[in-house]
């Protein structure tokens, strides 16, 4: 069992560790260091801890660098500016990219299970339901997919996110106010959700199944996306390679991906083992995910979250000419 100093030490690892100059690449001549932003956990994960991509690209002199986030929003930042050329996220940081004006395209897909993500309350809390959140005071980080499982669970009992008193706070930070009950809910996503739930003093309020799907994305910056097409298929050719390699074989994946990321083993077979994730089904983006997106983009415009409407179309890489 995790102690609460282990469990905070976790997730503090999350944090962003990223520094690396900004270029462009729009006139790009041959790409010499492929730079991918991620973060604890998934497929993108176990290719580092394998070195796939390094692998697949070290015949044609290509090298690969990563950098760490803690969640998608700062990740998309980095990616848009430049700074990094591909990286995953949830369903809501790349509208809040896309309104700002950042240069990025949704390059590829991958769906996770609806039990990845939950509302958080301690176990001898008065609260008993989402009804009950009305008034109290929910950590979830702005504009990542907790974001908008909040939005989606508190309909279900007819609130928004203006009855509740929203703490904007990163996974760590949100770890440490939900201990020490300076918030009265937590909304958050595997593995952190995983570490969490393994607190004694933790209940699970609701999770996402029924409520929303888990849809996430691989997105890649602009520039580069039009300069190495050739390089952006490889790149989602390959990971859907890591994950059914490693979906048949999860023992191993477990070891490896808890070797990887700092969290134990029994957490990752947790997040691992829940019902609809499917590590292998890395895509290019369908027309169900662009339609999941446009109606969550509508819908955050219409509650006033993101400040204008947008095409999720425009944004989609198309692929390669033939």
């Amino acid at each position: 069992m995790l102690t609460r100093r282990q469990t905070l030490a976790l997730l503090g690892t999350g944090a962003v560790t990223v520094l690396i100059p900004l270029t462009s690449r729009a006139n790009a001549e041959p790409l010499k260091t492929l730079r991918i932003g991620w973060q604890k956990g998934g497929v993108l994960a176990l290719a580092k801890g394998t070195g796939a991509l390094e692998k697949r690209f070290e015949a044609r002199g290509i090298a690969v660098s990563w950098a760490e986030f803690s969640s998608g929003p700062p990740l998309l930042e980095a990616l848009g500016a430049g700074a990094v050329d591909f990286g995953p996220t949830g369903d809501v940081p790349p509208l809040f990219a896309q309104a700002a004006g950042g240069n990025l395209v949704y390059a590829g897909t991958y769906k996770g299970s609806p039990d990845g993500s939950a509302i958080l309350v301690q176990k001898d809390s008065p609260i008993q339901s989402i009804a009950d959140l009305k008034g109290k005071r929910v950590a979830f980080k702005r504009g990542s997919s907790a974001h908008n499982f909040t939005v989606k669970a508190l309909r279900t009992a007819g609130l928004s996110v203006n009855d509740i008193r929203a703490s904007d706070l990163s996974p760590s930070d949100a770890a440490a106010a939900f201990a020490s009950g300076q918030v009265d809910a937590w909304s958050i996503w595997d593995p952190y959700l995983a570490i969490a739930e393994k607190r004694p003093e933790t209940r699970v309020l609701a999770t996402g199944r029924g409520i929303a799907d888990s849809w996430s994305y691989f997105l890649s910056n602009g520039d580069f996306t039009a300069a190495h097409g050739d390089i952006l298929t490889e790149v989602l050719d390959e990971l859907a390679k890591v994950g059914r390699t490693a979906q048949d074989n999860l023992d191993q994946t477990v070891a490896a991906l808890s070797k990887i990321t700092g969290v134990p083993e029994d957490i990752q077979r947790i997040t691992l083992t829940r019902e609809g994730l499917r590590l292998g089904d890395v895509t290019r983006v369908t027309p169900e995910a662009i339609a999941y997106q446009q109606a969550l983009a509508d819908e955050f415009y219409e509650l006033k979250i993101i400040p204008k409407k947008l095409d999720i179309s425009s944004i989609v890489w198309k692929g390669q000419p033939s």
